[in-house]
């Protein structure tokens, strides 16, 4: 790295040695100024400068020196992750789901409330609070010390986070997210589509981190898509990207009903009632029957995935990811679907890219959450801000 200023600007370099420092200080060893300045390519007195600093501001923390070190031991480093705390938090179609996290992302608490499906705005958002009093309480952490949150909801999100569509969750288009949990905690909030964050989660610490061009599939009650393209989410121009779902040929739209349709007419005793909306688990009777071999619930899956790869054959044909990774509450069940699924794409697609199964399963969204109020965090070093 350059440590030459680039029209005087001084300032912007500082926050770049800073942030290189930061980088490589995220791993798991400790290291001297010696071992920094040689992975940066700083100065050793550079690379002093910027420690110094860093430590001011708390994130950074000088490690002790080893037992039984003989004569002046050099300094070593650390990245602070305890400095502060951060808050994800997942608000569907049927939970909260809240995590708090040091700035490592470590979960030091895990909170989920089940919601009902068809509850409108005012009850949605007092689980969502509850949630979050209760996420907060359990890792013994005060408001007051989460540095930054995200949030991450079904439907469409403008850029100060209102959710500006949503045809899954009732009297939800129109609510202000970002306004609404800045009334629990203090520090920035930042909202995004869940699709998006599962996404987002996956090359952070998940089955794509040595991946630069993603398609996560987000199989669930809902099917939807978040892209990762040259390493980076890709929100588009509007925020919208990824939404091939809105196509009714696309197929998505329709490829629950063929799951809901083997619950209605094979899972219900004989003489019963119509049956209510069914939840993921509901759905994990079907994929269990097809693990199991019954033919009607086999089909009853291909049929899904027949409907789920045609929208996914149009995102790989256009972008040519290395990976397509599946995720949601479905990719439990991913077993059953993976074949299938290439088989579909292998009919339609140029070239099949690896398709890989996400580990979070529904948790992955929230975790994506964590990632986005970590991005907010980090451009403190860039903007030269205190966090």
């Amino acid at each position: 790295m350059s440590e030459e200023p680039v029209g005087g600007d001084l300032s912007r370099l500082r926050q770049l040695n800073a942030s290189a420092v930061l980088r490589e200080l995220r791993g798991d060893q400790p290291l001297t100024l010696t071992e920094l300045s040689k992975r940066t390519g700083l100065s050793r007195a550079s690379t002093e400068d910027v420690a110094r600093d860093l430590l001011g501001r708390g994130w950074l923390a000088e490690v002790a020196p080893a037992l039984g070190s003989v004569g002046r031991p050099a300094r070593r480093y650390r990245f602070n992750a305890g400095a502060g705390r951060l808050l994800g938090v997942d608000i569907g179609g049927h939970k909260a789901l809240a995590l708090v996290t040091d700035l490592d992302g470590e979960v030091l608490n895990q909170t989920r409330i089940t919601v009902d499906p068809e509850a409108g705005r005012r009850e949605r958002l007092a689980v969502l609070d509850r949630c979050v009093a209760k996420a907060l309480a359990g890792a013994g952490v005060e408001a007051s010390q989460i540095w930054s949150t995200g949030v991450a909801t079904t439907g469409l999100v403008d850029a100060s986070g209102k959710v500006m569509l949503s045809d899954s969750l009732p009297e939800w288009s129109g609510v202000d997210l970002t306004a609404h949990v800045r009334r629990l905690v203090p520090g920035p909030v930042r909202v995004e589509n869940d699709c998006k964050l599962a996404a987002l989660a996956e090359t952070w610490r998940g089955v794509a981190r040595y991946a630069k061009d993603v398609v996560f599939l987000l199989a669930g009650l809902r099917t939807g898509a978040g892209l990762i393209i040259d390493g980076k989410l890709h929100r588009g121009f509007a925020n919208w990207s990824g939404e091939i779902g809105a196509l009714p040929a696309a197929g998505w739209l329709r490829a629950p009903e063929h799951l809901t349709n083997w619950l209605e007419t094979t899972a219900r005793p004989t003489g019963a009632g119509p049956t209510s909306s069914p939840t993921s688990g509901g759905f994990e009777r079907v994929f269990l029957a097809a693990r199991g071999g019954d033919a009607s619930a086999v089909q009853a899956v291909h049929l899904y995935v027949q409907d789920l790869a045609v929208g996914a054959s149009a995102l790989v044909l256009t972008l040519d990811p290395q990976l397509v990774v599946i995720g949601g509450g479905f990719s439990r069940s991913a077993d059953v679907m993976v074949e299938p699924l290439r088989r579909e794409l292998d009919r339609w697609c140029l070239r099949t890219p690896e398709i890989r199964v996400s580990a979070f399963a529904d948790e992955g969204v929230a975790l994506g959450a964590v990632r986005l109020a970590l991005d907010e965090v980090e451009a403190t070093i860039r903007t030269g801000l205190r966090p």
